[in-house]
């Protein structure tokens, strides 16, 4: 199970992508994540997926 708030939803998936996953397709295709809704969810508070560092920032 993800964590619901936001904040500490871009910690958890944050920490996920440096130690386990090349990509954030990768990580959602391994823990079956619905990314459209994670996305949508971390914009709420103006995070956004870059792939060149492999993080949300």
């Amino acid at each position: 199970m993800i964590p619901n708030d936001p904040v500490m939803l871009v910690s958890f998936l944050n920490l996920k992508l440096r130690d386990y996953y090349g990509s954030f397709d990768a990580l959602c295709d391994d823990l079956e994540l619905d990314k459209a809704e994670i996305e949508k969810k971390l914009d709420s508070i103006d995070y956004h997926y870059q792939p060149e560092q492999n993080q949300f920032l």
